[in-house]
């Protein structure tokens, strides 16, 4: 009895768990650039009440070994990294990639590096393209910056060139947006504001640095943004099967009780 009672409460924490991430997941229904994730579940270590027999030469056969389970446990909980749908916005710094890979941003030459799916920039009072936090959109020319007084309007072409319109009428491309491709984005390490950070699990050997669109096969658009990638008839179902799956526990855990005050009440 005391085995279902701790086997009911770890279903109760995993489907807790689970039960966490769906609402993470319904929360960011919105999150430019978000992510999805999923938790998946396993099984813990069973109590052998009997070892498993090999068939013997007097003619019987073998016997599988008797085993209880107890309980589950979460054995991860991974990010899915497909494409979430286009939203377009028609601003000239709103990005996003048409591919895989991440706009690389900064807090500037000294500070950490970040990566991010979510291309709502805008042109600070310096002109250099930002993020929502303040971090500089990274290119061929370190921090991109669109100076006011030398160019009179700009666009951001495919390849991720940023060509401005001098006074004079004429062209110039200022800059490149860089763009960072993963091995194993799943690896990456969420730094909350719609960051990532590297992780030893995310890039292998031969990791590629940073570059721009063209060398690395992505297209760069510009005036849209990606947005999540929650689907909520699918996180409703999962809602609902981990709900059930909660309750179910619970029942164990009350069955188990119930079982146990008959025990107790057999003396008396």
């Amino acid at each position: 009895m005391i085995r279902s009672l701790y086997t009911g409460v770890s279903g109760l924490r995993g489907f807790q768990t689970k039960l966490d991430v769906i609402g993470n997941n319904i929360a960011n229904v919105n999150t430019v650039g978000y992510k999805k994730s999923r938790v998946m579940f396993q099984d813990v270590l069973s109590q052998n009440i009997k070892g498993a027999t090999a068939p013997s030469e007097e003619g019987r056969g073998g016997v599988n070994p008797m085993q209880v389970g107890l309980g589950s446990q979460v054995a991860s909980i991974e990010m899915a990294f497909t494409a979430g749908s286009p939203m377009t916005t028609n601003l000239p710094t709103d990005l996003s990639i048409e591919g895989d890979g991440f706009f690389v941003v900064s807090e500037g030459a000294d500070g950490p590096t970040y990566y991010t799916r979510a291309g709502n920039f805008t042109r600070d009072a310096n002109g250099y393209l930002v993020n929502s936090q303040g971090l500089y959109l990274q290119g061929d020319t370190g921090n991109i910056q669109i100076p006011r007084a030398d160019y009179t309007s700009y666009s951001i072409g495919k390849d991720g060139s940023v060509v401005g319109v001098t006074p004079d009428g004429e062209l110039e491309t200022i800059a490149t947006v860089y763009v960072k491709t993963f091995e194993n984005p799943a690896g990456l390490q969420k730094v909350g504001n719609s960051l990532y950070q590297n992780t030893l699990n995310a890039d292998g050997e031969g990791a590629t640095e940073a570059a721009t669109p063209a060398e690395l096969g992505v297209n760069i658009i510009s005036g849209q943004l990606e947005m999540s990638n929650v689907d909520l008839s699918e996180e409703f179902t999962e809602m609902i099967t981990a709900q059930r799956g909660f309750q179910a526990n619970s029942r164990i855990i009350t069955t188990s009780d119930s079982v146990l005050e008959e025990l107790v009440n057999l003396k008396r």
